[in-house]
Order: structure tokens, then C-alpha cells, then sequence
């Protein structure tokens, strides 16, 4: 094969990783937000429902984001009713869809996380309700300050004075009414200790080290191709682990491609560095990691609380899930620095290899 046609195909293979970067982008454009199964992926804090009493079929009631907010599905021919924190008319969701008070002021407290809202004039509770409906469906999420720690940066006084141990913070419960029917929704918050901190960041420090030496000091493109590889089967699974969106969140199926698309694009590109990788092309094998690397910090970023506390958002094992965030984090930001090393340090075959010697004149006999 000539010098001219082998020089092409690496040319070719260096514009179609830059074709793949450049399709990353745009494709992570819109999706490159939160972990799509909720505002956390990770929490010291916990939260459950543990009863509806009495039970009503088509009423289900669930805690997401560790009891951050509450999800209630009301598939019955009868309005559920929620009143706010003065007992006023908050929300009515039924067959109609949900509507809620615009006199409430749980309707403006319950927008901020931690309540904080300036109430609006005609804000009270002692108002006749004035109706807006919210949504169609008969299905709705709200921040409960009921169900959650409200106090931020403080934690509860009884896990300040021991934080190493598991504990139940308090029990609440929700009122509600099913038609003519009284409903109470109890559950319980509870707090577990995070792991060590130490542990944590030596694991995951010693992970990026280990990634960026496979470009930085490897003797060849081959361990950096294995790097590759595990990074593409991590964004896979955190990808396919990741818990549903909520029923009640806008455009559901977008939420699930917004996980899916940027994990394929991921795998696509692992595949490309590894199989340059794997036949010495260690400048391609090079860019291959550092547009990797990207992706994955971009997958992984939103949810690196799960590094660190105890309880983690997903729908398959939780030390599968740290594991996989510790592999986009750590390992993405090794295969960065990785990547660029190894596309300065190693040259195509044809290129590195040495020129024959010139022919020296024969001494005449």
C-alpha cells in the first residue's frame, strides 16, 4: 500500500472522530441536564410512604427525589382533594386533570424547595378559591414541605449530635379526601451516614490516575483501548439503570431518549477507540478518548452526589451505580488528559515507523 493512500485513511479516520465530536454536541445540547429520574441522584436523606388509609384502588401516592416532593395518581372517576399548610383548598386532581388554588399560599410556598417565596397580596387561605388548572392529566408532583428537612445547610439536631448513625428524622403525614372519603398519607424520613470521605476521593483519584496513564506512560494504544471500553459499558448502564422519569413530567418520552441518546453516542465512539486501539493507531485511539472523556463528564456531572452519600436514585444495584458515575467522572476526566497525551505521544504505524537506511556505495574490489 503506498505512503499516499495509508496517509489518507489516517487523515480520514482523524476527520471521522471530529465528525463524532461535533455530533456529540448537538446531541447533548438539549440533553445535558440533571439526572432524568429526578432534580438528585444522590442523598443522605431518605424518604418513604409507608400507608394510605383507607387504601383506595386507582389512588397511588409515592416520595421522589428521597422526600423532596410527592407524586399522586388519581386514576379514579372521583376528585382527590389536598389542602395546604392552613388547611385551605390547594389542589383538586381528578378526572378533569389537576387544578389548583391560586389563593393557596402552598401554591407559591411549594415552588421553592425550601419556601422561599415572597407571598404574593392575594395570597390567603381565608379566600374564596379561585381555580387555575395546571395540567390534564389526573396526576401531579409538588414539593410537600411536610415530608422533607426544611432547614438548609443544618442538618436535624439529632443527626448533627451523631451523624455515623442511621436514624429516623420524624414521621409526617398528609391529609387528603377522596370525594366524601377521608384519606391519611403517612410516611417516614429517615438519615444514613454517608461513606468515608477519605475512601471516596482516594478511589476516585487513584481511578483518573490510572486511566490517564494509559495514554500518558503506556508503551502502546492498547490499554488506552481498554479504558475506552469501560467507559462506553458504564454509559450504557448508568444510562439503562436510571430510574423513570415520574408519570407526572412533561414530555416523558423525551425525558427517556435525553438518557439514552448521549450513552449511544458514548458506546459508538468507545467502539471507534477501541478498534484503533487495537491495530496501533494510537492518534485516532488518542482523539477517540479526549471526545469520550467529554461525554462522559457530561453524563456523569449532574449526578456525582451519588460519590458521596448514601442512598442513590437508581433502578438497578447501588454499587453498580457508583460504580458506573465513578468510571464517567473519574475515568472521563483521565481519559482527557489521557487522550491528548496519547494523540502527541504515539504516531500511525506508517508514520512512526523508521525509514530503511540508504544503500551505502559497495567498496570496489
Amino acid at each position: 500500500m503506498s505512503g499516499a493512500v495509508q496517509r489518507g485513511r489516517a487523515a480520514g479516520a482523524r476527520l471521522l472522530v471530529v465528525l463524532v465530536g461535533v455530533l456529540a454536541t448537538l446531541a447533548l445540547a438539549g440533553p445535558a441536564q440533571a439526572h432524568v429520574g429526578g432534580e438528585v441522584a444522590g442523598s443522605d436523606f431518605d424518604g418513604r410512604v409507608t400507608s394510605v388509609q383507607p387504601p383506595v384502588p386507582g389512588v397511588s401516592v409515592r416520595v421522589l427525589e428521597f422526600g423532596d416532593s410527592l407524586e399522586l395518581v388519581n386514576t379514579t372517576g372521583t376528585e382527590v382533594a389536598v389542602p395546604g399548610y392552613s388547611d385551605e383548598p390547594y389542589l383538586r386532581i381528578g378526572p378533569d386533570g389537576v387544578w389548583r388554588n391560586a389563593h393557596s399560599p402552598a401554591t407559591y410556598i411549594n415552588l421553592d424547595r425550601f419556601g422561599r417565596v415572597t407571598l404574593p397580596a392575594d395570597a390567603d387561605p381565608r379566600a374564596e378559591p379561585e381555580w387555575v388548572r395546571v395540567s390534564t392529566e389526573p396526576q401531579y408532583t409538588w414539593h410537600d414541605h411536610r415530608t422533607h428537612w426544611m432547614t438548609e445547610g443544618q442538618l436535624p439536631p439529632a443527626v448533627a449530635a451523631d451523624p455515623d448513625q442511621a436514624q429516623t428524622v420524624f414521621a409526617w403525614t398528609v391529609p387528603m379526601r377522596h370525594g366524601d372519603t377521608a384519606l391519611t398519607v403517612r410516611g417516614v424520613l429517615t438519615w444514613s451516614p454517608p461513606p468515608p470521605t477519605a475512601l471516596t476521593w482516594g478511589l476516585h483519584l487513584a481511578l483518573a490516575a490510572a486511566v490517564a496513564a494509559a495514554g500518558l506512560l503506556a508503551r502502546s494504544p492498547r490499554p488506552l483501548g481498554w479504558a475506552l471500553a469501560a467507559g462506553g459499558a458504564a454509559a450504557l448502564w448508568h444510562a439503562a439503570s436510571t430510574p423513570e422519569p415520574p408519570v407526572t413530567v412533561s414530555s416523558h418520552a423525551a425525558a427517556v431518549v435525553s438518557a439514552l441518546l448521549p450513552a449511544v453516542t458514548a458506546a459508538l465512539v468507545a467502539v471507534l477507540g477501541r478498534v484503533a486501539a487495537r491495530r496501533g493507531r494510537g492518534v485516532v485511539a488518542g482523539l477517540c478518548a479526549v471526545v469520550l472523556g467529554w461525554l462522559l463528564l457530561v453524563q456523569g456531572l449532574p449526578d456525582v452526589d451519588v460519590l458521596w452519600s448514601a442512598h442513590v436514585a437508581t433502578g438497578g444495584p447501588e454499587l453498580l451505580a457508583r460504580v458506573a458515575v465513578a468510571v464517567l467522572v473519574a475515568g472521563g476526566a483521565g481519559l482527557v488528559v489521557g487522550g491528548l497525551a496519547a494523540a502527541r505521544r504515539f504516531r500511525d504505524p506508517e508514520r512512526a515507523r523508521p525509514q530503511d537506511p540508504a544503500p551505502q556505495p559497495q567498496p570496489v574490489a
